[in-house]
């Protein structure tokens, strides 16, 4: 077979074969098989040359799929078979890719953690969902979160978390919602009550005698209008425990507001 023509397309070649089979090649693949117009190949070599440049093309793709940001083995992957890149040639464009350390996930799982301690907002168990949701080994992640301790994380969460929601809970709904969003976070039960333990949290009685005749006059206009006598002073201290107030405080609460 002799080459009839190599034509420029955008980011790839065409590269014509006794002006009737045609196939699209890389540059990488011009250079590698010295190829030109004239040029006498066999079948052995054309097929070397699909070969070569269905695995230069993938490369290409992955190299500019992976200069936007940091990608995992499993994200190129989906990629390149996204882009109808054959099945034989995904594996050898990965471990080139490897070799080379343009993929390297316990790397991203590190710089993963190292943004999370610096700017971040999740405990371990999120962050290892969602890198795990990634393709990244259970094992692998593991690994690197063993050398890290985030327990400044936790503390800061806690703080911007109090300044949220300080004043507007009682005392132990306060602590139970920084408790259960800290969970919520990925840290764990005990990761939270550390970090709850150095915020400056104090009960302000005046605050929350406030905060429960604001609460009872809000659950008051609800039942109301369906209970009345004993069924309504239940429904409201339902509500009002439910909420985080302690019995003696909802008595006396209600004793005043009733």
């Amino acid at each position: 077979m002799k080459i009839t023509k190599i034509e420029k397309k955008k980011r790839l070649y065409l590269l014509e074969l006794d002006e009737t089979e045609k196939l699209y090649i890389t540059e990488d693949t011009i250079v590698r098989f010295m190829l030109s117009k004239g040029m006498t190949i066999s079948e052995k070599e054309l097929d070397e040359i699909r070969q070569f440049a269905q695995f230069s093309y993938g490369k290409n793709l992955a190299l500019y799929f992976i200069s936007f940001k940091q990608r995992t083995e499993k994200e190129v992957r989906d990629y390149l078979y996204k882009h109808e890149i054959e099945s034989t040639i995904i594996p050898k464009v990965i471990d080139n890719l490897k070799a080379d350390k343009w993929i390297n996930d316990r790397q991203f799982v590190i710089s993963t953690v190292e943004q999370n301690l610096s700017s971040g907002d999740k405990g371990s168990f999120v962050i290892k969902q969602k890198l795990m949701q990634k393709g990244i080994s259970s094992s692998t992640i593991d690994s690197v979160l063993a050398d890290y301790d985030l327990t400044e994380v936790a503390e800061r969460i806690a703080q911007k978390l109090l300044r949220k929601y300080d004043g507007k809970l009682a005392f132990k709904a306060l602590k139970d919602k920084l408790s259960q969003s800290l969970t919520n976070k990925g840290f764990s039960y005990q990761e939270a009550k550390l970090a709850i333990e150095t915020l400056d949290l104090e009960k302000d009685e005046e605050t929350e005698e406030e905060l429960i005749y604001q609460e009872l006059e809000k659950q008051y206009r609800k039942y109301s209008r369906k209970y009345e006598g004993y069924d309504l002073k239940q429904r409201l201290t339902q509500a009002l425990a439910r909420k985080g107030y302690d019995f003696d405080a909802i008595r006396s609460a209600l004793r005043d507001y009733l």
